[in-house]
């Protein structure tokens, strides 16, 4: 059987989206067909519209999202119909040698579903992150599945699936900031305020906050941050090392991805400390570091993948925080909107209006 959707579709480079019917197919063997019912907007998808990532198109953008299994393939035991699902980009395959050292979320041999969603005159489709989820039903591959519990808000929950996990992670999981610990968090969109929070979740005793828009620094202090910079008026490493008296913060997170936010995290860190790029940079972005100084000042450089997270351990325990009152997920969405609202929603979220929008379905 095929499901007629409507879905948000990317056609050419830099061009607007466009709302239409797309063909979704009934879940094979290791699949699961999806009724998705939030997807944050994120500037992945962005990316993906003006061609920054791979010029595979049509793309059915969407990837942050939650929502209702509806059927899955043979062989499926993990997720059953009914159940209440945030879906993932990283379905781990248990057989390469990062999972078979232990490290599943190093996973290299991640899987998606194998079935093409197409257009009505059969065109497939490139499903961003192999999901797709600006659509009333998505399939996946059944490992980008991940249960948790039912009670949670879809347009909190979704936020989990790649924002969220990547900032809260870069702090928590990569940085390994923890109690007594600072921290400065380059960069204050959502990724950077996941960082924010989850380093308070940590118990971080410095939370510092850097940006050029004084708006996003005032948001940042609702999500725990204790200190905030203005980059566009003052020396961003100077400022850190003076709130860490004169030695810098143990831990530095690049939410930005740009080769001047990064020499910021290099030199804002104590020494020996620890920095994180999990900001994603465009291909021709380079930097240039005296050697010496990557020597003399020891510590780690770091980047983050989806936040070092492995959704089936990280996406319940969040959401069971969230539900406890100690990570207000539910602060991370600015404003829920229709699908059709889409391109409207990029313009937002390029001025830096929003935190996220997030398309309710």
């Amino acid at each position: 059987m095929t499901h007629e959707v409507r879905a948000v579709v990317a056609h050419k480079k830099g061009a607007p989206v466009s709302v239409e019917t797309i063909l979704v197919p009934d879940p094979g063997p290791g699949e699961a067909l999806v009724q998705v019912q939030a997807c944050g907007v994120c500037h992945t998808d962005l990316h993906y519209r003006e061609g920054g990532i791979s010029d595979e198109f049509p793309f059915l953008l969407g990837h942050e999202a939650a929502g209702l299994v509806e059927a899955v393939g043979e062989g499926v035991t993990d997720v059953a119909p009914g159940d209440f699902v945030v879906l993932n980009w990283r379905a781990v395959c248990s057989n390469c040698r990062a999972c078979s050292k232990g490290k599943p979320w190093y996973c290299f041999a991640t899987h998606n579903a194998t079935q093409p969603m197409t257009l009505t005159d059969g065109t497939p489709l490139s499903p961003a992150l192999g999901i797709g989820a600006f659509a009333e039903k998505t399939l996946v591959a059944a490992g980008q599945c991940t249960k948790v519990d039912p009670t949670a808000s879809a347009a909190a929950a979704g936020l989990l699936g790649c924002g969220v996990m990547a900032g809260f992670g870069a702090a928590v999981n990569t940085g390994g900031v923890g109690r007594g610990d600072s921290i400065a968090v380059i960069g204050c969109g959502g990724v950077g305020m996941a960082a924010i929070a989850g380093a308070k979740v940590a118990g971080a005793s410095r939370i510092i906050a850097v940006d050029v828009d004084e708006r996003k620094l005032k948001w940042a202090e609702r999500f725990g941050a204790t200190d905030t910079v203005d980059s566009s008026k003052t020396d961003a490493v100077e400022a850190v090392r003076g709130l860490t008296g004169g030695f810098g913060a143990d831990v530095v997170v690049d939410a930005v991805g740009r080769p001047e936010t990064y020499k910021q995290a290099f030199y804002a860190r104590d020494l020996a400390g620890t920095a994180v790029l999990v900001g994603v940079p465009t291909p021709e972005l380079t930097v240039e570091l005296p050697l010496l100084d990557v020597f003399g000042r020891g510590g780690a450089l770091k980047s983050s993948w989806y936040g070092d997270g492995l959704p089936s351990r990280d996406f319940p325990a969040l959401i069971d925080l969230y539900l406890q009152g100690r990570f207000d997920l539910q602060e991370f969405v600015s404003e829920t909107i229709a699908l059709d609202e889409v391109e409207a929603a990029f313009t937002k979220m390029h001025r830096g209006e929003v935190l996220r929008s997030v398309v309710v379905l």
